[in-house]
């Protein structure tokens, strides 16, 4: 059977999901902001057009954009996270096998298809009429393949959305126009490398002796180019690997310089991180803290961060807050202010090979809590229970002062529609 992998991914995915709710955006430049709305990370074409560089600090364009008529929206990760899970189950219903790559991308099995680029067609169209959210799909025999179709599919408008690179002529002729550093793993720093030897484009990538791609780029390298040959050597991956670790982190809707503010941060990053430990089935053997100053602000400077390890590792969210607040009552020291705090968990292990301790046996009860408190929360939304001294809406919480509602995960944000 002939394997045929696709890319697909949502077009300015994150504008493109303010847009589903918000017609009035439609055909307006249209950017996302980072948190506390630092920068840009999203744009549609028209913002594009008005020149607006991703990364862009939002204070320096502010101005000129609004009057521009450009409109804006601060992350609303929620809304996104919920719209990716609509539309990768549009895609199990196209796809034998689907694995979930990033928040808006995702490789698909269509090898079964009779017609894969007629398939993916359907499906496109399909994403676009039951969630709202436009797509571009490439096809290829490899996933690097299909990642540079997906990359034509989106760079050439005659294409109609879908590239199908499963043709070696019409693959060698598209490859061409390519440029190298847009080949998936190489950048800008490889593709430098590679210039020096004569290779600007992917089809002369794809043209290079594998042993001569090990010698310039690495074993990596040397993937690359027998995939963009059409030599399959990677699988998709449908089940994630296990977590070897797990961070929260945030900067600060406004600085910390109080002791109580940075507990109640810490705590509340801690009890998130048990969350991530319980959905992923991890324990975790010990908590690092850390928080830090503004290199940007002309004051004093100080970053640190402290470990404490659990007598058997675990996924307790109150174990994770207690443990967190100790080690950040220990690092603190008045006179600063900070910006950023987080928690870091690593060396995680499955649950059951925690090795038991004979002074600390862990209560079967805080086990049997955590799963309702989960229940709870998945059935009535984040946050809805958690423990005593978490706060989410605190004065040094993260800024999103143009986020838009919820209109998925949250009932009293859920869109009304009023009849005449």
């Amino acid at each position: 059977m002939k394997r045929v992998y696709a890319l697909s991914d949502g077009n300015s995915f994150y504008c493109s999901c303010e847009r589903v709710f918000d017609p009035s955006l439609i055909d307006k430049p249209v950017v996302v902001l980072s948190n506390n709305d630092g920068c840009v990370v999203a744009r549609t074409p028209e913002a594009k057009a008005m020149g607006i560089p991703m990364g862009v600090p939002w204070f320096e364009i502010r101005d000129s954009y609004l009057k521009a008529g450009g409109k804006v929206r601060s992350s609303n990760y929620a809304l996104y996270g919920d719209m990716s899970r609509r539309v990768n189950a549009v895609y199990e219903r196209f796809a034998d096998e689907v694995e979930v790559y990033s928040i808006d991308e995702s490789f698909l099995d269509l090898s079964r298809a009779p017609d894969p680029e007629a398939h993916a067609r359907v499906m496109r169209d399909t994403v676009l009429r039951w969630t709202g959210i436009p797509t571009c799909v490439g096809l290829g025999p490899t996933r690097v393949l299909a990642k540079a179709a997906n990359h034509l599919a989106k760079k050439r408008a005659e294409m109609g959305g879908v590239c199908d690179l499963t043709d070696p002529e019409r693959r060698a002729a598209l490859l061409a126009t390519l440029a190298i550093e847009d080949v998936w793993g190489i950048g800008r720093a490889l593709s430098a490398r590679l210039a020096a030897h004569g290779v600007r484009n992917a089809a002369q990538l794809a043209a290079m002796p594998p042993k001569s791609a090990r010698q310039i780029l690495s074993v990596t390298g040397e993937r690359i180019v027998l995939e963009l040959s059409g030599v399959h050597c990677s699988a998709l991956e449908i089940t994630p690997p296990a977590k070897k670790g797990i961070a929260v982190t945030r900067s600060f809707g406004r600085p910390v310089t109080t002791l109580a503010e940075m507990e109640e941060a810490v705590r509340t990053h801690a009890v998130r991180a048990g969350e991530k430990l319980r959905r992923n089935g991890r324990a975790a053997p010990h908590i690092q803290v850390f928080y830090f100053t503004s290199r940007h602000r002309n004051a004093p400077q100080r970053s640190v961060s402290g470990i404490e390890h659990f007598p058997v590792a675990t996924s307790d969210s109150m174990a994770l807050a207690a443990a967190a607040c100790r080690v950040a009552r220990r690092l603190w020291a008045d006179g600063f202010i900070y910006a950023k705090s987080g928690v870091m968990l690593e060396g995680l292990i499955d649950p059951a090979d925690a090795v038991p301790d004979l002074w600390h046996t862990p209560d079967p009860r805080r086990a049997e809590l955590m799963r309702a408190m989960d229940a709870v929360n998945m059935r009535y939304g984040r946050n809805m229970l958690a423990p005593a001294g978490v706060t989410y809406q605190r004065p040094w919480s993260l800024k999103q002062d143009l986020r838009s509602p919820r209109w998925t995960t949250r009932l009293d944000e859920v869109p009304t529609v009023m009849a005449r």
